[in-house]
């Protein structure tokens, strides 16, 4: 978010004005339901929303297609387990690719999610994850189904989790978003948010329901 608002500039979007930034690549050690700033920050509402976008084959309202559908059966083919049997037939494989869009298809319903990568490194899974755009307002809610993709296909194979790799061509913030996240960057700087830090009392206070926020039970082999 920060990266946005500091970098950004204005753009359009189907569903209004956006503030746009450059492309971003950066790599997540570890993620999931239980971070301490998705407790304080996230939107514990959405989270079974977007859980279900990952988990189920059937297009869940009100997204125009799902995830979970493209990754398991996408034109016929259950692509979390032909990348399994790439990696086990091959683990130095460098082919471990999937593709979430199909040519031709609708332009208002290409998924935001472009491709996946799994490689086996160091005898761990690690991920990349392409993004044609990215709302970085709820990114996370994204990101936290990603890694427990990224459990299952490690749990597959018998190996535990390395880091994920986001690259996304087109960060941006809704502008009607943007009185939020600029709250949520002032509260984050004011109570020194960040890798190892705790989250300080005045960063709970933001009204939300953080007993919903639970881990989506998948996790990553030790």
């Amino acid at each position: 978010m920060r990266h946005v608002m500091t970098n950004g500039g204005p753009a359009e979007d189907d569903r209004g004005p956006i503030v746009e930034a450059p492309a971003v690549l950066f790599e997540i050690a570890g993620l999931g339901w239980e971070d301490p700033i998705l407790r304080a920050y996230g939107d514990a509402g959405k989270i079974p929303l977007y859980s279900r976008k990952f988990s189920e084959n059937t297009i869940v309202p009100p997204f125009k297609y799902s995830y979970g559908g493209r990754l398991r059966h996408f034109l016929g083919v259950d692509q979390l387990r032909w990348v399994a049997g790439v990696l086990r037939a091959k683990p130095y494989s460098k082919s471990g690719w999937i593709s979430l869009t199909a040519p031709g298809e609708p332009s208002d319903a290409v998924p935001c999610l472009t491709s996946l990568a799994f490689r086996l490194r160091e005898g761990r899974l690690v991920t990349t994850a392409a993004f044609r755009s990215q709302n970085a307002f709820t990114s996370y809610l994204n990101y936290v189904p990603l890694r427990s993709i990224q459990s299952e296909v490690a749990e597959n194979l018998g190996v535990g989790c390395g880091s994920m790799r986001v690259f996304v061509d087109v960060p941006h913030v809704y502008v009607t978003d943007a009185a939020a996240v600029e709250e949520i960057l002032r509260l984050s700087e004011r109570d020194e948010v960040g890798e190892g830090r705790p989250v300080s009392g005045p960063a709970r206070r933001l009204g939300r329901d953080r007993g919903r926020l639970r881990p989506d039970g998948a996790r990553c082999p030790s």
